[in-house]
């Protein structure tokens, strides 16, 4: 009896013992390896480069006496070849694999920087934008899907976030940089350091490494294919929806009636600044509670952001406008791109980058023009109002696309 009693004495202590073993939760997967440090220094180099040259080569066009309409075409040269780029890569991913692919966008990015330095001429101008305008198109995907493949699936949005934080800084620091180097101590120094940022990346291509590659691009149904995809094309809708209203801020935010050259530096700022912070909350959040669930306030507070520019003559209602409008956008940047990411089939991560970098560049682009149209008829509240209702058109994708998934989600 008195042994029976020791042993039901010694199995309740090993249970005590145990029980909190198990009821430990597991721990999460590290977020940042190898492979991912390195796609993340490989997107600073190649937005640092692309950044320090957006607004000096222009410059440099009008300085060789191209006046407004070569500037314009100096700098439509290069985001047109970028978005042409983004349409191949997908393919061309399939057939090189991703460090070629890498590989050639970090050299036509860097490379042809330094033909600048040769003697004024608006051909060699044009031909370097448009170099660089297919390198940045080629780096931008293959740096896009290379960070999708290097974080765990269940800490994806919040690796996704933290890259967009890493995205932000070149955007935030490189662009007045290039325009001050350029005005203070020459173009030489703002050429070197375009080239050598985008050079750089390249000691970083061995461990820059996509799916397998029997999971690669070519068994995917490519770029246009994809866009038949209604889990592909409403988050796609949904973020182009909201790149429209950010370059008509980054573009005639300056230019409004009423607003000083003050007010709109630090709306576009405090933009910058929340949309970088919302992105990586949006990165987190969504990892928990699913990222189809963050698509209607993310447009709901952006859309409050562009409605507050009705005020547009009131310092305080751009600012807080700006900061609603950095949040919401930031928040639709983060979980449209997870969303894409863990929707794509297997080795089709490039195929989803290039869906979102285009959603990004044609409504960054295409947004200033119909404004500028809009603008002249309506006067700058009325055209900031109607940015604000096209925002909420997305609302109509963003319901039908919220459905239930757990963690990253595979609605795809």
């Amino acid at each position: 009896m008195l042994q029976l009693a020791h042993t039901v004495i010694d199995m309740s202590t090993m249970t005590q013992t145990l029980a909190p073993v198990r009821s430990l939760p597991a721990s999460r997967p590290r977020l940042v390896s190898g492979r991912f440090a390195a796609a993340l220094l490989s997107s600073f180099g190649a937005l640092t480069s692309f950044y320090l040259l957006l607004s000096v080569t222009p410059m440099y066009a009008v300085s060789a006496g191209a006046g407004s309409a070569g500037a314009g075409l100096v700098t439509g040269s290069l985001m047109l070849t970028t978005v042409l780029a983004e349409f191949a890569s997908p393919r061309l991913l399939g057939r090189f694999g991703y460090r070629a692919v890498f590989a050639a966008g970090a050299l036509l990015l860097g490379g042809p920087a330094p033909a600048l330095l040769a003697p004024h001429s608006m051909a060699t101008i044009i031909a370097v934008s448009i170099a660089r305008g297919i390198g940045f198109g080629l780096s931008t995907v293959v740096i896009g899907a290379l960070v999708a493949a290097s974080v765990p699936a269940e800490r994806r949005g919040e690796g996704i976030g933290l890259a967009g934080v890493v995205a932000c800084v070149p955007a935030i620091v490189a662009l007045p940089s290039g325009v001050w180097l350029a005005q203070n101590t020459g173009y030489a120094v703002v050429i070197a350091i375009t080239a050598i940022s985008a050079l750089a990346p390249l000691a970083a291509v061995p461990w820059l490494t996509g799916p397998a590659v029997h999971e690669t691009e070519t068994d995917q149904a490519g770029l246009l294919g994809s866009l038949r995809s209604g889990g592909m094309l409403r988050p796609g809708l949904v973020f182009a929806a909201t790149t429209v209203s950010a370059g008509v801020v980054a573009s005639f935010l300056p230019l409004a009636a009423g607003v000083s050259a003050g007010v709109a530096t630090l709306g576009l700022f405090a933009q910058a600044v929340t949309a970088t912070a919302s992105r990586w909350w949006a990165g987190r959040r969504g990892d928990r509670h699913g990222h189809a669930g963050l698509l209607i306030p993310g447009l709901l507070i952006a859309a409050a952001g562009m409605a507050s520019l009705i005020w547009v003559s009131a310092p305080v209602a751009v600012i807080a406008g700006m900061c609603l409008f950095g949040i919401g956008f930031g928040i639709a940047q983060n979980a449209t791109f997870a969303l894409m990411i863990d929707r794509a089939p297997a080795g089709g991560y490039g195929t989803a980058s290039a869906l979102w970098n285009l959603a990004y560049d044609a409504g960054y682009g295409t947004g200033p023009i119909v404004f500028g149209v809009f603008v002249a008829h309506t006067g700058y509240p009325a055209a900031f109002g109607l940015t604000g209702l096209l925002i909420l058109v997305a609302l109509l994708p963003a319901v039908r696309d919220r459905r239930p998934q757990g963690g990253s989600g595979q609605a795809r």
